[in-house]
């Protein structure tokens, strides 16, 4: 993880020739697996291991219910990307994540992304401990935010 703006977690990734595509862009599902992976580092930091938590809570699962994207610029091989990740907003049984995949100050891809708390595959309310950690300092709060 990078240093940036509070509430803001950063992953670094550099794209493989695998990432690409014919024409040497990163393919546009690469950045799919991009994100998830700044998503899945988020959560780690702030509630460990998805196996765990998968364990610990009795079968609770995230799943991605929505997901809206923005292509603004492509990315090329051996380039080294951060993907920031944050809470847009915290709802009963689900958190609205945003995300944005840079090259530096260049934004390439945008990102928000409704993540769904299930189980047993029936909606459940986010953990209060997992809803405090992703929303620190406001904890209860139903409304949006953003660093």
């Amino acid at each position: 993880m990078i240093q940036t703006e509070p509430g803001v977690h950063a992953l670094q990734v550099r794209v493989y020739y695998e990432d690409t595509d014919f024409s040497g862009f990163v393919y546009h599902a690469s950045y799919l697996r991009f994100m998830e992976r700044g998503r899945t580092e988020l959560l780690r930091g702030l509630a460990g291991d998805q196996s765990d938590l998968h364990r610990d809570a009795a079968g609770l699962h995230f799943v991605v219910r929505r997901m809206v994207i923005d292509y603004a610029k492509p990315a090329r091989m051996d380039d080294l990307l951060e993907v920031r990740t944050w809470t847009a907003a915290m709802k009963g049984a689900s958190m609205h994540l945003a995300q944005e995949v840079r090259r530096g100050d260049t934004v390439l891809v945008k990102a928000e992304v409704v993540v769904a708390c299930v189980r047993e595959g029936r909606a459940i309310r986010l953990p209060d401990t997992l809803r405090a950690a992703l929303m620190p300092g406001d904890a209860a709060s139903e409304t949006a935010h953003r660093p």
